[in-house]
Order: C-alpha cells, then sequence, then structure tokens
C-alpha cells in the first residue's frame, strides 16, 4: 500500500544557484559570497494518496458546548526526540557570531495596541486535571478574530480580547470525525487564516500509534467552511506515508493551490526524515474528497541528513498580491557546521516544491539553493542536560534553566513569504548562542528574483545588557518592514518575558535599527526539572491592514508560580512598526 520505511531516494543532480549578503553592525557594505558548486543531491518520488476520511462539522460553538472526558491515553503531550545516528562530532560550542547586532536601535517603536491575557496552563488543568509543558502556542489574526491554539486547548478571541470560544481541549474540532485517533487532545497544533481564500486552519496530530504499532498516524485537519472560525469547518484525515512513522512537529504553510506541511518522522526503530506534504486545497476549501502528496527525505542518509537536519519550514503567504501562478513553494532549513549532523558549513537550504493538481497529477521535490550564511554557533553550552541552558532569577538549580532549543537544526515558525511584484521575499528566524552563553536571534531575509534565490541580509540580536533572546518568530507588513518577537530572561532581574523589536525596510541591511518594545514582564519563574520552553511562537499579520503585527508568546508571573511548577501563561498583542 505504502513504501517501507527505509526507502533510498532516487538520485538527481540539482543546480544550486545563490549568493549571500552578509550584513552586520561592523559590516556596513554587504559582502557577496557565492553558493557553492552542486554535488549529487538525492531528491525523492511523490507518494500520492486521498484523505482517509472527510465531513463536515457541527458549528464550533455547538462543539465547545459539549462534555468530553479525558484519560492519560486520549488526551497527551508527546516529548521530543532528536534524530538518531547523527554524525560527527558531538556540538561544539564557539559563542562565534559573524552578523552580531551588539546594541538595541535607537529609533522609536511603537507601543502594543492590543495587548491581552491568552491561554494559560491553568486552562489544561481546568479541563485535563493535569498541567502539559511545554505550551507550544501558536496563533493567527483575521478579519475580526485572533484564534490561539496551545497544548492542549484552544480559543477564539476578538481583536479587543473578548475570548468568544474557549477554552476548550483541541480535540474537540474532530468530535464524531470518523478517525477517532483525531478526537484525541494530541499536541503540537497549528492554526493559520488563509486571507486568499478567507478560512480558517486548525490542526493537529495524532498518538494513538505509539501505543499501539499496527495503527497508522494522521495529519487532523480542519478547515472553516466560511470566514467565521466558530462556525462549522470541512474535517479531514490524511495518513503518513510511512504509515508507522510518527509525524512530530508539524508545520503548515498556505500557497495558492495546496496547503503545504513539514513533519519530522519517527519510525518504530531508527528510522528517522523529513516528511513533506501537499494537500489539495482547492478540493478542500469546497468540502470534496481531497487528494495530497507527500515526499521523504530520509535522515538517515548522510547525504540528506545535513539538508534537513531537525526540520524544514513551508513558506506561508502573507499580504493579498499572490505568488505567479507556476511558482515552486520554498521549504527551508539551517544547516551548522558546529553541530552533529555532518554540516561542512553554516548555511541555509533551500528545497522546491511543485504541485499540479490535474486529473493526471505531478509533482516534485528539489534541492533548489545552499546559500552560505554568516557564521552562527547552534551548540549552547547547557548543563546538566542539553535543555538546561538559561538562568532565571532566584533558581540556583543548574536542572531548572530553560531550553533555548538553538541544537534544533531548524528555523523556527515562521517561513513568512511576501511577493513585492519586483521580487518575492522570505524570512526566518533561530535561536542561537550569539556570544559565549548568551542567546540571541539570528534571522534571515531570502529573495527569489526570476526562479533564483539569494541571501539579501541577515543579523544576530543580541544587545550585551546580560538578556537572553531567544524563541521568535518573525514576518514582514506591506511595506518591508520587519517585526521580530522573543521571550526574555536572565539569571538576575528578568524573569520570563515577551519583546519585540524590527527594523523598517530603509534601515541599513542586518539592522533592526528600532528600539525594544515589551509585551509583558514576567514576575515569577519555571521550576520543572524538564526545562522544555515552547516549541515555537507566531508573529502574524493582519490582513485588514497589512501593516499590523500580532504575536503570541509564553511567560511567567508569581501567581503562576505558586500554582505549579509549569504555571505558565500566554500573551497577545498587536502592533504597528512606524509609517505603515
Amino acid at each position: 500500500m505504502r513504501s517501507n520505511h527505509t526507502r533510498r531516494l532516487r538520485a538527481a543532480v540539482v543546480g544550486i544557484a545563490g549568493s549571500a549578503l552578509l550584513a552586520s553592525t561592523a559590516v556596513v557594505a554587504a559582502v557577496a559570497e557565492t553558493a557553492p558548486t552542486a554535488s549529487r543531491v538525492a531528491s525523492p518520488r511523490p507518494v500520492w494518496s486521498a484523505a482517509v476520511a472527510q465531513d463536515v462539522s457541527p458549528t464550533l460553538s455547538a462543539l465547545a458546548q459539549r462534555d468530553r472526558s479525558f484519560s492519560p491515553s486520549t488526551a497527551r503531550l508527546t516529548q521530543e526526540r532528536g534524530a538518531p545516528n547523527a554524525p560527527g562530532a558531538a556540538g561544539r560550542a564557539t559563542g562565534r557570531d559573524a552578523a552580531l547586532q551588539s546594541e538595541v536601535g535607537t529609533a522609536e517603536i511603537g507601543s502594543p495596541l492590543a495587548n491581552f491575557e491568552g491561554l494559560s496552563n491553568q486552562d489544561n488543568f481546568t479541563t485535563f486535571g493535569f498541567r502539559v509543558n511545554p505550551p507550544d502556542p501558536v496563533g493567527d489574526v483575521g478579519p475580526n478574530h485572533y484564534v490561539e491554539m496551545i497544548n492542549l486547548v484552544f480559543g477564539v478571541y476578538s481583536k479587543s480580547g473578548d475570548l468568544l470560544l474557549g477554552p476548550v481541549d483541541t480535540g474537540t474540532v474532530w468530535a464524531d470525525f470518523p478517525v477517532e485517533d483525531c478526537t484525541d487532545p494530541s499536541g503540537d497544533p497549528i492554526v493559520l487564516y488563509d486571507q486568499l481564500a478567507d478560512r480558517w486552519i486548525l490542526s493537529q496530530f495524532t498518538t494513538r500509534g505509539l501505543d499501539d504499532p499496527t495503527l497508522p498516524f494522521y495529519n487532523c485537519v480542519a478547515v472553516s467552511t466560511t470566514g467565521d472560525p466558530t462556525g462549522t469547518y470541512y474535517r479531514y484525515a490524511f495518513e503518513t506515508e510511512n504509515l508507522n512513522f510518527f509525524p512530530d512537529y508539524p508545520k503548515y504553510g498556505v500557497w495558492t493551490d495546496s496547503y503545504v506541511i513539514t513533519t519530522r518522522e519517527f519510525g518504530p526503530t531508527d528510522e528517522y526524515g523529513i516528511g513533506v506534504y501537499a494537500l489539495e486545497k482547492n478540493k478542500m476549501i469546497n468540502g470534496q474528497p481531497a487528494r495530497a502528496v507527500s515526499f521523504f527525505l530520509d535522515g538517515n542518509d548522510p547525504q540528506i541528513l545535513p539538508l534537513v537536519g531537525d526540520g524544514l519550514l513551508p513558506a506561508d503567504i502573507d499580504g493579498k498580491q499572490k505568488p505567479r501562478a507556476d511558482a515552486a513553494i520554498p521549504i527551508v532549513g539551517t544547516q551548522d557546521d558546529d553541530y552533529v549532523y555532518g554540516a561542512t558549513s553554516d548555511a541555509l537550504n533551500i528545497w522546491d516544491l511543485t504541485v499540479h493538481w490535474r486529473s493526471t497529477p505531478e509533482a516534485a521535490l528539489e534541492l533548489a539553493g545552499q546559500l552560505p550564511v554568516a557564521e552562527f554557533d547552534s551548540a549552547f553550552p547547557c548543563a546538566p542536560t542539553s535543555r538546561d541552558c538559561l538562568p532565571q532569577p532566584g533558581i540556583t538549580n543548574p536542572a531548572q534553566y530553560l531550553d533555548v532549543l538553538s541544537y534544533r537544526q531548524r528555523p523556527t515558525w515562521r517561513l513568512a513569504y511576501r511577493n513585492f511584484k519586483d521580487f518575492e521575499s522570505l524570512v526566518t528566524t533561530q535561536s542561537v548562542e550569539a556570544t559565549p552563553g548568551t542567546a540571541g536571534m539570528r534571522w534571515y531575509e531570502l529573495r527569489r528574483t526570476g526562479g533564483t534565490y539569494s541571501l539579501h541580509q541577515q543579523g544576530t540580536f543580541a544587545p550585551s545588557d546580560g538578556v537572553h533572546r531567544w524563541m521568535g518568530s518573525v514576518a514582514q507588513d506591506k511595506l518591508g518592514n520587519l517585526a521580530l518577537g522573543y521571550s526574555v530572561v536572565n539569571g538576575v532581574d528578568v524573569h520570563p518575558g515577551i519583546r519585540y523589536t524590527g527594523r523598517l525596510a530603509g534601515d541599513p541591511l542586518g539592522q533592526l535599527a528600532l528600539g525594544e518594545g515589551t509585551v509583558v514582564n514576567g514576575s515569577g519563574v519555571q521550576t520543572t526539572a524538564n526545562s522544555r520552553w515552547g516549541d515555537y511562537t507566531s508573529m502574524n499579520v493582519d490582513p485588514v491592514d497589512d501593516c499590523t503585527f500580532w504575536y503570541v508568546n509564553e511567560y511567567y508571573t508569581a501567581a503562576g508560580q505558586a500554582s505549579s511548577p509549569a504555571g505558565w501563561q500566554t500573551r497577545i498583542a498587536s502592533f504597528r512598526l512606524p509609517g505603515c
């Protein structure tokens, strides 16, 4: 029915093109570097399938009124695993960064407009009778609503912060769905607003196969039937390409005629790879039977592992200017030559996904470019485990330090795409060790012009004030201004909180020239011994004015700390950058 777990990939010669522009506080004029010559790179074959189940739901507002009971077997949060059999030596913490910005910009940045409490771990306790960690806060904004999802509940808000629906468990979205696995609150949710179609996309994976190896895994996807996120949804379940490969860390992107998913997939023993899926969007927004095409990039192939690391991100469209009809969908990852996956240089790896939903469909996934980037270090020095990294005020036990997650070789949510007509722009970010023992945010702007990719600018935001900045998300408004939101903490007087900064389109390359804004200052700390912090946050752009940024992240209050070792809360805020 499907290909075996260890499918080998057919060889293909893929041309690599592009250049890197290196920009830092010390480099005013960007320096161009030519991308390395391509070697033979494996390219996977497409596997076609159809949704195994679909239906249309009652309204979410009605489903949210139902009583539901849970047990640990039906409401669970899995622990993220690392890729097996990573070649090379252990990661080397160097604290070297060639694109460092060591000062906060001096230009004024706007204060938050909306700024209200989101979901919290107390909502999990109220719903399930237990708490989870990490929260993985994610959300998106539409014309009239903000929808937030966390592990393991979700809610719908007005733009002024009124809670219109929820908190309710994530499995409620699929209540009475033919695939019962989808009805379990299982974690790693993603919510997106598709402004091209005026639809909401809610998602989660399934976990029953972790207990029963005879069961398949699914990506459960719900697409609203209208622009009302509290209304009815077309619901779908798509099996993973390899039926008992667990699709960890799913990330979604909206494209013109496809919804795209990337996953980190683990087999029952040491199988590992990256799944890339395209779903037939035009059928899904009309509630019709929908097809999927999938590709598996085998992480046990030493040629492939450095190119995919711990995950890839699919492009997610912002703005009203659509990509060209025949434009490939960019899929982006990062690699660090100081880490364990065998990379020989620091680079961005770009894959092109093309899909044609014909009666006889066609699809391909090819490595389109490898762009050298300024040196960065993702191997943060942590002890006693690789997650115990960032100190907190009043915490003396290193096992209670916070997880920086820089060691995950992947950019963090989202890969925000925007078409400026003369060129297409993609921005993303990742946590790094910016200076020895200090976390900072590396960010990138890639451009595609005439089908050729280049690195337009990059920077690592890490002001020398003793504050760690990590777990960020980035996006651009319609003018090309860029906003970056992130977590902050130090071991003295900065409790886990949320801040943001940015740059205007005309600012010097590589510089976040605006000042630093505060969404909320923390007043408590996390005292769990698992150290987990959210695996992602979300910066999004309001489709109404294409200027207002909306950001969601987690933080701690003294009351939250008193309630539980993992008494985290989330905060949702909006702001605009000057001139937009």
